[in-house]
């Protein structure tokens, strides 16, 4: 059955989307519960409005498939990295990259390594979620041990991992944003410059700044943590072959989901050559469990006891509930309804940016996901981009800084969820020190009111002139 067509008002799709809005964030900020609980009791309500309003089940029901179609990658993707955790520790990549780090970082210098570190892999692998379940716990269990708060070291892991995503070639989000506002990748990625390098820059300077006060921090808890890693795991450079193979793969341009999978297996082999009671069962056992550490540190034991496809169940069901209630948010109109009319209006640079930033922002605290932030935005002001004078590029520009970014920052969010679940940390507690991700929206407003790296259809303008 054909979706039903009817006059939804203006009013009508404000009233249901903030009633969205108000139940996922009492859900989860007010009361603190889980967010796949808020997120359904919203698509609940959503699912409820379009039957009164007399659509079929039947529709209701291609609503919630035409959006969790957009997200079957991504879910697979998820399953990996649980996988890919596990068996990096097991392994002792994670743990030798935690020993390495303990022996060359400083205290001083801890914060801006960690973010440059994380950009730098971010670039090569395409993937903050990729970098933060993985560098990413060895620098958070660095840090930790080094006593710095566990937020602001997950603020800067978060921002060097996204930094490095939208400097890379393999990104799902920049490739799909190039898709969507129609111009070539590396096209868009020159724009997107603009934002990366001036927030990058900015970052990385106020991590050394807030790194300065402990220089003469008393380490000697490092040395008795290094100990256990050594005693309790295989710690040697031989580990570090994952690690080698993402640039491999990333450098063959080789996808996200078979560079994972290879991966594993590579780990995998290296655990049954260091350590022999690895056998199929318990490495079957390890990737569905994830990997339990037994040292005499309980501190370790709770960094480094993660992983396995069972821990990921709780962010595929979140997934998908969030893709769901974006494919009836869309498959109703109620999106539509309250972003086309806004964008047909904007006359400037300024106010096209900065709508554009909102309704990005919106898309990403009604739906907490990362596509249809990008997706949702690109098709309402793709035109009115056009009647403004502004190309594809800066568009683009905006859904990333708008859109891509902030999704780490909604505590319904995919990004959010995975973050505090892999990390430890409350998405509200290390907002604050995710400096890239604040800075990014920033910098196109800035370049709106300047001019500077914004993109114009100048060839159109000339036309239009003569």
């Amino acid at each position: 059955m054909q979706k039903k067509k009817f006059k939804l008002g203006i009013v009508e799709a404000v009233g249901m989307l903030i009633l969205v809005l108000l139940i996922m964030g009492f859900g989860v900020i007010g009361l603190r519960l889980s967010p796949q609980v808020p997120v359904l009791l919203a698509m609940t309500v959503v699912i409820f409005w379009a039957k009164f309003k007399g659509f079929s089940w039947d529709d209701i029901n291609n609503g919630i498939k035409d959006g969790i179609n957009q997200g079957i990658i991504p879910i697979i993707i998820f399953i990996l990295i649980g996988v890919m955790i596990s068996t990096w520790i097991a392994a002792g990549t994670i743990p030798t990259l935690m020993v390495y780090g303990f022996q060359a970082l400083s205290a001083r210098w801890f914060l801006p390594t960690v973010f440059l570190v994380c950009t730098a892999v971010g670039a090569a692998v395409g993937s903050c979620f990729t970098v933060v379940s993985t560098v990413g716990i060895a620098f958070f269990g660095i840090g930790v041990t080094m006593n710095f708060s566990p937020a602001l070291v997950a603020g800067a892991i978060i921002s060097g991992g996204i930094c490095g995503d939208k400097l890379s070639p393999l990104s799902e989000t920049n490739n799909l944003t190039a898709a969507v506002v129609d111009v070539s990748l590396f096209d868009h990625m020159k724009t997107i410059l603009w934002s990366v390098l001036p927030a990058g820059t900015i970052a990385t300077v106020l991590f050394a700044i807030l790194g300065a006060g402990h220089e003469h921090a008393d380490l000697s808890k490092i040395d008795q943590t290094v100990a256990i890693l050594q005693s309790s795991f295989p710690v040697s450079a031989w580990t570090l072959l994952p690690i080698v193979l993402i640039f491999v793969c990333a450098f063959f341009k080789m996808g996200a989901i078979p560079t994972m999978l290879l991966n594993a297996v590579v780990s995998i082999g290296l655990m049954v050559v260091e350590q022999t009671h690895f056998n199929i069962q318990k490495s079957a056992q390890l990737l569905l469990d994830g990997y339990v550490a037994k040292t005499s540190s309980t501190q370790v034991n709770s960094l480094l006891s993660r992983g396995g496809i069972n821990s990921m169940m709780p962010m595929v069901a979140l997934i998908v509930l969030t893709l769901a209630l974006g494919g009836l948010l869309v498959h109703f109109g109620l999106i539509a309804t309250v972003m086309e009319p806004l964008a047909a209006k904007l006359n400037s640079p300024l106010k096209l940016v900065a709508a554009g930033l909102a309704a990005c922002l919106g898309v990403n605290l009604f739906v907490g996901e990362q596509f249809l932030s990008i997706i949702l935005p690109g098709r309402a002001f793709k035109q009115a981009f056009d009647d403004g004078d502004l190309n594809g590029e800066a568009l683009g520009r905006v859904l990333e800084d708008g859109g891509t970014v902030i999704n780490y920052l909604v505590p319904w969010g995919v990004g959010g969820v995975f973050i505090a679940n892999t990390l430890g940390v409350a998405t509200l507690d290390y907002l604050p020190w995710t400096f890239f991700i604040l800075l990014c929206p920033v910098m196109s407003i800035l370049s709106a009111v300047t001019g500077l790296g914004l993109k114009r259809t100048v060839a159109k303008r000339q036309v239009a002139e003569a």
